[in-house]
């Protein structure tokens, strides 16, 4: 029988055993992942920041995992020119599609109207509200 231990921090040198043996097991089953991380970043005349898009693509997808626009930019169409560029990307890295997950209280709205489809959500997370997973073939 095996011995389970339960804590909020472990060793590197175990994390590195979980994480290797499932990455041997996807790859013998999937092929490679071919991750390569995305950031787009916009700035203004000066250099200040005021949005920024996070993503990475493996296995012939891309995740976008941050989309953030200041909110004195919100509703420019900056948003939109961020997940534009991220698509066009996307294709050229020769992915099948997009996909992230967002809140109902973010920008669930936002995605649909650009063509994302709903394809999974879990109600009260956070409590009052759902994550919400779209996608999107390209």
């Amino acid at each position: 029988m095996a011995t389970l231990t339960v804590s909020t921090d472990i060793e590197n040198e175990i994390q590195d055993v979980i994480g290797n043996g499932l990455d041997e097991y996807n790859v013998g089953k999937a092929g490679p992942y071919n991750t390569e991380d995305l950031w787009i970043v916009a700035r203004d005349d000066v250099g200040a920041v005021e949005a920024g898009l996070k993503a990475k693509s493996e296995y012939s997808w891309l995740f976008v995992d941050w989309l953030w626009v200041d909110p004195g930019r919100r509703g420019t169409g900056l948003g939109t020119e961020l997940l534009g560029k991220a698509e066009e990307i996307a294709r050229e890295r020769g992915c099948l599609g997009v996909y992230l997950e967002t809140a109902t209280f973010q920008a669930p709205g936002f995605y649909k109207r650009l063509g994302y489809q709903e394809v999974g959500r879990i109600e009260d997370f956070p409590p009052g509200h759902a994550m919400v997973w779209l996608k999107k073939v390209l």
